[in-house]
């Protein structure tokens, strides 16, 4: 199983858990971390096994965004990746889920500071779990710096426009129960509970279909845009494929025998 020093890869079941583990600087992005990142989402989508990803940070913080030190020019931790930056330049994009979209489902458990950065890759991951102190904003523009991670055109597609620009041009930061009124979050929990109600759902969606469940994801993704008629159109070649699979059999099978369904991806 792959990782870095400050990102850690675990299994919980047929989960893939990945946490930014970089707590002594509220997990600010450092090259080592984007690395581990985009190998963890290859990783989870390369092995049959995994049905779901959940996405936290360790100590407290999911991600302060990028270490501002570096940006400066002062250096950042974990130059002996720079050869993989150098070998595929868009590879940060990619770990920070700009330019890239793992087909298995991506559940955020979020505590703490979720910020610039953070909230950038926040708008890449699916289903959202915060703790109710957890932190989010993006604040670029307080540092005269631009959110190019992709919230300009993506968080006004997840958010009301008016909250999505209040957010961009503000830089000011809101609650967990603020983002979760506006609808960047699904929920709000305990803290320190965030990463069990992220488990608890990805537990929920490793007992349907694989082969389903990665189809539903992307036909939603796949149609955000499409008018209603290209896109019930594509819905249709997209989904009408599952109900020929073993796996679609073996669930009406186990819903008449009353029993948990064993699904293989076939």
């Amino acid at each position: 199983m792959g990782g870095t020093e400050h990102l850690t890869v675990q299994r919980e079941g047929a989960t893939l858990v990945l946490t930014l583990n970089r707590p002594e600087a509220k997990n600010a992005l450092s090259l080592a971390m984007l690395v581990g990142l985009y190998d963890g989402w290859l990783e989870a989508d390369a092995d049959d096994s995994v049905r779901s990803i959940v996405f936290t940070g360790a100590g407290g913080s999911f991600c302060a965004g990028m270490d501002l030190k570096a940006l400066a020019g002062r250096g950042m931790e974990g130059e002996q990746y720079r050869d993989r930056l150098k070998a595929d330049p868009d590879l940060h994009w990619k770990a920070m889920l700009r330019h890239h979209r793992p087909r298995k489902p991506v559940i955020a458990a979020v505590e703490g500071y979720c910020v610039a950065g953070g909230t950038e890759m926040l708008q890449g991951t699916d289903i959202r779990v915060a703790g109710e102190s957890a932190t989010f904003g993006l604040f670029e523009v307080k540092r005269g710096l631009f959110p190019i991670g992709g919230s300009t055109v993506r968080l006004q597609r997840q958010i009301p426009r008016t909250h999505a620009l209040e957010m961009l041009l503000t830089g000011r930061p809101y609650s967990a129960r603020e983002a979760a009124g506006i609808g960047l979050v699904g929920h709000v929990v305990p803290d320190g509970t965030a990463l069990t109600k992220a488990l608890e759902i990805a537990e929920r969606i490793n007992a349907c279909g694989p082969l389903a469940v990665e189809a539903v994801k992307a036909s939603v993704y796949d149609t955000a845009e499409m008018t209603e008629t290209d896109g019930l159109a594509a819905e249709l070649e997209r989904g009408w494929p599952i109900f020929d699979t073993s796996d679609a059999k073996e669930g009406a099978r186990a819903f008449a025998e009353k029993r948990p369904p064993v699904y293989k991806r076939a």
